[in-house]
């Protein structure tokens, strides 16, 4: 894959790119470019491998499912979540082509993902990207779903062997909701940050 077509194919795509070498790189970037302003992320293992909302948290609102308030539910912090300032989040595939590929259980990491927001960042690692489309769907499907299926010990055959997505019936099931970036939404900005290195799954 050639990460300099990427960027441009995304960027004729009107998508924002920046590139940045390290995680590092990255996190001081974003940690520079968001302040004083409302936050939420999806349940992205690519956020948390850079330590960023750390940072964030310091000089912005930051709010999630995976840090349920004192005196807040869940259903109030998803709803709060639904509706800040800047999203957070990374993709379970991107193409050389320019489009980005997401699955979600739950809905509200995509349904983010497309409105709703101010800005929207993309985080993503080089281990995402494919040559298509297609590639990066099935990467998305093989190869993100079992192993996120895994960490939150879904009851799935993905979950259990690990190796493929059987496209299976489970009640458990995370990959209900599949989206295709293929332009930048009109609604936001969306800006793509693209790490040399390989990050979440």
């Amino acid at each position: 894959m050639d990460l300099k077509t990427a960027i441009q194919n995304f960027e004729k795509h009107g998508f924002a790119v920046t590139f940045a070498e390290t995680k590092e790189e990255a996190n001081a970037y974003l940690n520079g470019k968001i302040d004083g302003v409302s936050v939420s992320y999806g349940g992205s293992m690519t956020v948390a491998q850079m330590g960023l909302l750390d940072q964030l948290k310091t000089h912005n609102d930051v709010i999630g499912h995976w840090d349920i308030p004192d005196g807040m539910s869940k259903a109030e912090v998803y709803a709060k979540a639904a509706v800040t300032d800047v999203y957070l989040t990374s993709a379970n595939g991107a193409s050389e082509t320019g489009e980005l590929v997401n699955i979600d259980g739950f809905g509200n990491r995509v349904s983010s993902s497309l409105y709703g927001h101010r800005k929207v960042y993309f985080i993503v690692g080089v281990n995402k990207l494919e040559p298509t489309l297609e590639k990066a769907m099935w990467r998305a499907r093989n190869i993100a779903s079992p192993k996120n299926a895994q960490r939150l010990q879904r009851k799935t055959p993905c979950a259990a062997k690990g190796d493929r997505c059987y496209d299976c019936n489970s009640p458990e099931r995370i990959c209900n909701g599949f989206v295709i970036l293929a332009r930048k939404m009109s609604s936001c900005e969306m800006e793509i940050v693209f790490v040399n290195e390989p990050l979440g799954f």
